[in-house]
């Protein structure tokens, strides 16, 4: 298997400064799996993601919807990985969509910056939740990615509507179309949990606030109306193609009843001439 190919990046790190960096490597993790050959300290497990401790100031989170964000790791150690959790992954990519973040640490008080946060002293939770945060944002710019591809391919089909009068989808163009938009409705569907908060931020105020926070840096819920919009409109056009072509079948199996009774009517008087 072709492991992920990392990009080009300088990766330093010291006490004053980390850095997280998340990737779409894949469609999905069997996190079941995965988790019982990989030795390392879990923090947080559910069935959906883990949360690794693997050293100070170093970190790995590891979601089934085919995310792992790293902090603490060297690009030589990223690399190896991938090549290690390749076997695991569903449909692994060769190059996807990644996002950086900055952490300033020390700092007097919270403040939000353009792919940073200055946080005093930051512990394990509440780097979780950033490195959290940063795997959301690649995960909408993936869906988004998808998204934005089908609304191209239905302005398509819409533009020869426009000039046609007609569609070019066949009932197998149509179904396979069908089928992509069902799917990544299915896929965004089985993933809205990612866009929750976690438990912890329920009980923890500081947690909440950060919570909070970050998805506002994030755009977090603006972007995943902007999917929801978009995956409207593909299905709106999805059932307008659906009932033309229904419609244009109708039409057609009319026309084979009509030529079928005159074939009949034509048949009675060539058998019964007066």
């Amino acid at each position: 298997m072709t492991g992920f190919i990392l990009p080009l990046r300088q990766c330093k790190y010291s006490s004053m400064n980390l850095k997280v960096i998340s990737f779409q490597i894949a469609d999905s993790v069997d996190i079941k799996l995965f988790k019982g050959s990989f030795p390392a300290t879990i923090h947080y497990a559910d069935t959906d993601e883990i949360f690794y401790i693997i050293a100070n100031q170093k970190y790995l989170y590891v979601f089934k919807y085919g995310i792992v964000c790293f902090l603490g790791y060297s690009e030589t150690e990223m690399a190896a990985f991938f090549q290690m959790v390749g076997p695991y992954c569903k449909n692994q990519f060769e190059q996807g969509l990644s996002d950086e973040f900055d952490i300033e640490t020390d700092a007097k008080d919270i403040h939000y910056g353009y792919n940073k946060i200055e946080i005093p002293s930051p512990g394990v939770d509440e780097l979780r939740l950033i490195m959290l945060n940063v795997s959301q944002s690649v995960a909408l710019d993936y869906y988004n990615q998808q998204t934005n591809s089908l609304l191209e391919e239905t302005n398509s089909h819409t533009q020869v509507l426009e000039r046609k009068g007609k569609i070019d989808l066949g009932g197998i163009k149509l179904k396979k179309y069908i089928g992509r938009t069902l799917n990544l409705k299915n896929k965004i569907s089985g993933n809205l949990y990612i866009f929750d908060s976690p438990e912890e931020t329920w009980e923890n105020e500081n947690l909440n606030k950060l919570d909070i926070g970050l998805k506002k840096t994030f755009d977090l819920q603006v972007r995943f109306r902007t999917i929801q919009e978009g995956l409207s409109i593909v299905k709106e056009n999805m059932e307008l193609f659906k009932d033309l072509l229904q419609n244009r079948n109708s039409v057609t199996l009319e026309w084979v009843v009509i030529i079928l009774i005159l074939v009949e009517v034509v048949n009675i008087f060539i058998r019964n001439p007066k």
